[in-house]
């Protein structure tokens, strides 16, 4: 009598919705990621609105999402996906300081961080790894993590932007992009006199000592971080 065989099931393809504001990376990690037979991307969205749109209609399994977004941040969207789902799974894929954003995308909800000059090679085992339900950084973060768990008290090596609340290091962001106090605003969905109460915070927080100073030193970080 002869054994009876039979092929496993392919497995399930997971779905995965692109949240970027430049179109040509969205197509770029859209076209990376479905050349994938497990993998397809089920949609695109540039903002905060249409990612949530997008969220609520195609159902992803797991969203790559950048820090920077026309019309707000993406830590923001990460805080309210988490809220609405707490089982959703968020890859951060971003330009900014891995050092500065990474543990900041953690603490918002995100299961992992990578640096979109690393995207090309390792989005796609960035992508598997938090599917399987395990964290993805950089070695490098890892261990910066760890070394700060063993010793939560030394602070030292803390420069002072980190300091600085997300939503203060995002008005910090857009003040070095050239965007006055209103137009903050009104990107973030926030009154002038909120903006303007951010703006002192962040000013005490980095020894500046008047608006032109900060404008200054956000200019500068604005630029580093643009290179």
């Amino acid at each position: 009598m002869r054994g009876i065989t039979t092929s496993a099931a392919p497995p399930a393809v997971k779905r995965i919705l692109v949240v970027d504001d430049h179109p040509i990376v969205r197509q770029g990690l859209a076209a990376l990621i479905s050349s994938e037979d497990d993998l397809e991307v089920c949609g695109e969205a540039e903002g905060l609105s249409q990612a949530m749109q997008q969220f609520w209609e195609k159902k992803p399994d797991l969203l790559v999402v950048d820090i920077s977004l026309e019309n707000g941040s993406g830590l923001e969207l990460i805080k309210e996906l988490l809220a609405q789902d707490p089982e959703i799974k968020v890859l951060v894929s971003s330009m900014h300081d891995e050092a500065l954003y990474a543990e900041r995308a953690l603490r918002a909800g995100a299961r992992g961080y990578i640096n979109k000059d690393q995207a090309t090679d390792a989005i796609v085992s960035a992508i598997r790894r938090i599917l399987e339900g395990r964290v993805y950084l950089s070695e490098s973060m890892t261990e910066r993590m760890v070394c700060r768990s063993i010793s939560p008290g030394d602070n030292q090596s803390a420069t002072p932007i980190e300091t600085l609340s997300d939503r203060e290091l995002e008005v910090f962001e857009r003040i070095g992009h050239g965007e006055t106090t209103r137009q903050i605003a009104e990107k973030l969905h926030l009154s002038p006199k909120t903006v303007e109460t951010y703006r002192e915070n962040i000013k005490r927080k980095l020894n500046c000592s008047n608006a032109n100073e900060l404008t200054r030193q956000a200019v500068m970080w604005a630029l580093s971080e643009d290179q």
